[in-house]
Formats: structure tokens, sequence, C-alpha cells
């Protein structure tokens, strides 16, 4: 199965799709005369703002901000920590590279996302406005691309399994079980109880606990590795450099690292920065879809936030300590390797690691059931929701006792079959939300 599953996923991850990532948010960019990134300062500003419920108009469920942190908490989890070791063990120190290109370009995709989101949202039968590829696909694209929506809405239900919980789950049971001695069982079924006290109180709890939980860890992970990085301030232009060399060289075999060709860093690259940020996935809008606004624009430079936050400031950290420390020649792969970095850094410090799995493991499952909660509505009706988070509940345990290296190629296979549709959609999509853009920035230039 193990070799079945690696064949697919390394079709799957082959030249088309990150052609298709890298390529679709490139255009995005250049037809938006790279708005997302000259409007960076603009859009921390709309995020500050959104922390107010809205005045009259603003119709949603959920603050901007609570969209964003809502966004983030799905984002941000084991890919920042074992995924960027992952790409580091499997490309070399040249993968980071391709990790920050697929954010910036990313950051156009992700804006467009959340442009598409409020502009095509939906009130359903219980009054929740509901949104997403499947909602713009359905609502843009017009009756005859209804199929496309339902294959986007089919593959996150599952890819929601795979990316936001049992995945989760399983690196929390780890962390919990190496740091503390608790059985994964007994962690699965703590993580299970506390995830459904959460969810059952729909976008609203999960956007409330998003809100504090997900800043305020970020925050301490970040400061945890900046004192890293200060007191090996001498390697880091090294590291910066190799970063940058390897990318276009590929990697020489030294220590435990195996080497890598430059295929090899931009493939790994690319596929943990889009499992990391999920620019051009279309799990992000189905939050922001949520949020009190009353214009696309100002949620969409809102989301963009999301990428550059999630991979050019908390990946670009556990990257850099990793390759200062020099442990990314030890041979460890995965969240040991963070741990190891984290430690030979800072005395304790592979506590940080620990305690950022677990906490942002956590919010990602919370996040994640949100995702996969819409999906299902989108293809079953809102009669689906009740057995949906049960099962959700029942697959955090499951992932807690499952083997690890099943669960994430399957993720990752998951990841690029929801891309597709999205993408396609995108650039069909394009010209709407370069006019709603356009249209925007009259009115604000004119105000």
């Amino acid at each position: 199965m193990l070799e079945i599953l690696n064949s697919i996923d390394s079709f799957v991850w082959g030249p088309p799709v990150l052609v298709l990532l890298l390529g679709t948010g490139l255009y995005l960019c250049l037809g938006l005369r790279f708005l997302p990134q000259r409007k960076l300062g603009y859009g921390f500003k709309m995020m500050l703002e959104g922390r107010k419920k809205g005045g009259a108009g603003h119709e949603g469920e959920i603050t901007p901000f609570q969209a964003l942190t809502t966004a983030l908490s799905a984002t941000i989890g084991t890919g920042n920590i074992a995924g960027v070791a992952t790409a580091i063990f499997l490309g070399g120190p040249g993968a980071v590279f391709w990790m920050w290109l697929t954010a910036l370009v990313g950051m156009a995709t992700k804006y467009a996302e959340a442009v598409l989101a409020v502009h095509y949202r939906e009130v359903d039968a219980n009054g929740r406005y509901v949104g997403g590829p499947m909602y713009y696909i359905k609502n843009g694209l017009g009756p005859r691309f209804a199929w496309l929506a339902w294959i986007f809405a089919f593959f996150a239900t599952i890819a929601a399994f795979g990316i936001g919980n049992t995945v989760q789950a399983n690196s929390v049971a780890d962390a919990v079980q190496s740091t503390f001695g608790i059985p994964h069982l007994w962690t699965g079924i703590a993580l299970a109880v506390v995830t459904f006290v959460v969810i059952v109180g729909g976008v609203r709890r999960i956007g409330a606990v998003a809100e504090w939980l997900v800043p305020l860890m970020a925050v301490l992970y970040i400061l945890g590795a900046l004192v890293i990085l200060a007191v090996n301030y001498q390697a880091v232009p090294g590291a910066l450099s190799l970063i940058f060399e390897d990318a276009f060289t590929g990697t020489a075999a030294t220590g435990g690292f195996a080497g890598a060709a430059v295929m090899a860093a931009i493939r790994f690259g690319v596929a943990r920065g889009v499992f990391s940020n999920e620019a051009g996935l279309g799990s992000a809008p189905i939050a922001h879809a949520a949020a009190l606004t009353d214009d696309p624009v100002r949620q969409g430079n809102v989301a963009m936030l999301g990428t550059f936050i999630d991979t050019i400031l908390v990946c670009s950290m556990t990257a850099l300590v990793i390759i200062t420390t020099g442990v990314w020649t030890s041979g460890e792969t995965g969240a040991a390797l963070s741990a190891l970095a984290f430690q030979t850094g800072l005395p304790g410090g592979e506590l940080i690691v620990s305690l950022g799995l677990i906490v942002f493991a956590f919010t990602t499952i919370l996040g994640w059931s949100y995702y996969g909660e819409r999906a299902a509505e989108y293809l079953f009706g809102s009669k689906v929701i009740l057995p949906f988070r049960l099962l959700w509940v029942a697959g955090v345990v499951l992932g807690a006792v499952a083997n690890l290296g099943v669960i994430w190629i399957v993720a990752d296979i998951m990841n690029a079959l929801m891309a597709i549709p999205n993408l396609i959609a995108l650039i069909a999509l394009s010209g709407t939300v370069f006019a709603v853009s356009r249209a925007y920035w009259r009115a604000n230039r004119a105000g």
C-alpha cells in the first residue's frame, strides 16, 4: 500500500500541478500588479480594524480578525514544524527558497480566494453565511460547472480527515508521548473531548478560541526561535546563502543527509509550502466567507496575511533554526529534527517544539473541522452536520494511534486533488477579482 500511495503522491505532485500552483499565483500577481505584496501594510491595518464586530451593513458570523485567526488555526500546524523539517530532509536547504516563493505568489492566490468567497457567498438553511470554492464555482461559473464544485467539496471532505484531523492528532500524540510519556490512546481521547466541546459551538466558538490561542502560541514560538538565532547570529548569513545556492544547484550528501537534486528541492519545497500555508487549496476562503464584512476586497487584504504570517514568518523561523544549528545533516527528519534543532540551540528548547506542536495541531483540528463540515454540508445538506462532527471526533482518536507515514502521504495526495478544481476556478474567475479590486481602489482613492 505504501508503494502504491507513494506512486500516486509522486504523480499528483509532479510538474503539472507544481506549474499550475505557482503559475496561477504568478498570473494573479501580475494581473493584480503585485497588489497583495504592495499593500501588505494596508492588510495589517485592516486586520487590526477587523477585531471590531462590524457596523451596519456588515453581514457575516465572525469578525474579520477571527476569520483570519480561524484560517491561521488551520494552517499553522504540523506543516510549520514537522513539514518544514521534512522538506529540508528530503530536498535540502534549497527547499526553503521554494517554500518562500510559493508563499510570495501564494499571497495573491489567498487574496483572490477570499475576494471570491465573500463575493459569491450564500446563506444556508440555518441562516449561516457559507462560501468557498464550491460556491464561487457554482455561482461564478454557472450550472455547467456544478460538477467541478461537487468534486472540490468531495475531495475537501476527505482531505479534512487527513490534513486537518488524523495527521494533527498523530503529531499531538507523538509529542505528548515523547515529552510526558502519556500513551497515544489517552491523548487521543482527551483531545477528542476538548475538540468536541469547541466544534459543537460552530464557527463562532472556533473563532473565539482561535482569536486568542493562535496569536499567543505563534508569538511564543517565534520569540523562542529568535533567541536561538540571536545566539547563533554568526551562522545566519551562511544559512541564508546556503538556502539560495542550493535552491538552484542541489545539495551534496553530507553527514546523515543523503543529498538532493534541484527537482527534489522544488517538489518538496512547494508541496510542504502548500501543506503549510494552504494557498491554492481552497480551504481558507471557507473561513473568510463567514467574516462580518461589507466588502470582498477588505477581507482579501486580511486573508493574504495568513500566507505571509504562516510561511514567511513561522516556517522561516523553524527552517533557520534547523540550518543555523547544523542539525539538518543529522539524519533526523520531521518533528524530531525540529526538536533536535531547538534543543541544540537552547537548553529545554525541545519543549517549545512540543508545546508548539500540541497547540498548533489542536487549533488545526478545530479550523479544519469547519472546512470539512461546510464541504460535507454542500454535498449532503445541513442534516449531515451532527453526524460529521461525531465522525470528526472519532477520527481524532483514530489518528492518535495510526501510522503517521501512511497518513502523511494520503494528506499530500488530497492536497493536490483539492487544489486542481480550485485553481481552475481562480483562473476562470480572475477577471472578477481584478474588476472588483480596481473598483475598490478607485473608490478608496476618491474617498
